[in-house]
């Protein structure tokens, strides 16, 4: 506590009206302030000495005398305007709260709820995606594994344990991060060809909108990996010509996409998937690795039409150098 805080105790505690909270604060820092102590016997002393006055009543006449004074001084007071009288009542509530933590503490706490309200309200309403629905059903399934057996003592009771293999299903927005989840899960464990096509489908779908295919702070993403791995691996031309269709907006920008654009024009087996590569690189054609590729395949391929197509491409390249 400073000494001014002090003083103003002081005063406040010698008319009996220091709250509680105050009054051990005081008796600390007058155990360690020596001008405060002083002040504080000096107000005591005097207080003893008035005692010790007897107090006269003031005559009725003297009392309505001050009164019509003070009415009179009230009058000449000129009014306040709007800001003054703001500004009081401002000074005057931080007086108040100073002396009243209690109630800061309470407007403070309102202030907290108040904010935390209106961030859950205008949370609550900001445009959100659909949630997933899960379709389940927990009393089908075929039994995968017994994982505990227990008898019961000198009875036939026995107590079995066992897991089922349950069929679930998810409806959901293709923006929902568990929607796609699922979907990069497809391209992966699909119990058929057409699951996993059209997984592959709705991927691709997805990366040619522009919906969360963007390379991340490491330059991966995600979905695009699946798709360069369908263009490389999957055995259906079909299933590579989606995955073409997907990629073709990341030509340019991704050399992982590019390469393996590159390697489908080489190397893959399907005429149709190597004629959508050779158009998807036609925006790249002044590329090195891309020119070089292309006039390997316009004079050592087998198939006329993807020689003639390289050929083409390669001129345009020419014009443009």
């Amino acid at each position: 506590m400073k000494c001014e805080n002090a003083q103003q105790n002081i005063i406040l505690a010698q008319y009996g009206e220091l709250p509680d909270e105050l009054q051990f604060p005081l008796e600390q820092h007058l155990g360690v302030c020596e001008d405060c102590r002083r002040e504080w016997n000096a107000l005591m002393a005097l207080n003893e000495e008035l005692a010790l006055t007897p107090m006269v009543e003031p005559s009725p006449n003297l009392l309505a005398a001050s009164r019509m004074r003070l009415d009179e001084a009230l009058d000449t007071i000129p009014q306040r305007s709007f800001s003054q009288r703001l500004f009081g009542n401002a000074f005057r509530w931080l007086g108040f709260l100073q002396g009243a933590p209690a109630l800061a503490t309470l407007l403070l706490g309102v202030g907290f709820i108040g904010g935390n309200f209106i961030a859950r309200y205008e949370a609550a309403r900001a445009p959100q995606l659909p949630r997933p629905v899960i379709l389940s059903n927990t009393a089908d399934g075929a039994i995968a594994s017994v994982s505990g057996i227990v008898q019961t003592p000198n009875s036939e009771l026995v107590q079995v344990k066992y897991n089922r293999l349950v069929p679930e299903m998810v409806q959901g927005s293709l923006d929902d991060p568990q929607i796609r989840q699922l979907l990069l899960l497809g391209t992966k464990l699909a119990t058929n060809n057409d699951v996993h096509a059209d997984s592959v489908a709705l991927l691709a779908s997805e990366c040619r909108a522009g919906h969360s295919c963007e390379a991340g702070n490491d330059g991966t993403n995600e979905i695009r990996a699946t798709l360069v791995s369908s263009l490389r691996n999957d055995k259906s031309p079909v299933v590579r010509l989606k995955a073409l269709d997907g990629l073709q907006p990341y030509v340019a920008q991704d050399e992982h996409v590019r390469d393996a654009v590159l390697d489908a024009l080489l190397y893959d087996k399907s005429a149709e998937v190597r004629t959508q590569a050779i158009s998807m690189l036609t925006p790249v054609q002044a590329d090195s690795s891309v020119r070089q590729v292309l006039r390997t395949v316009s004079s050592q391929d087998a198939n006329p039409a993807i020689r003639n197509a390289s050929f083409q491409v390669l001129q345009g390249s020419a014009d443009i150098q």
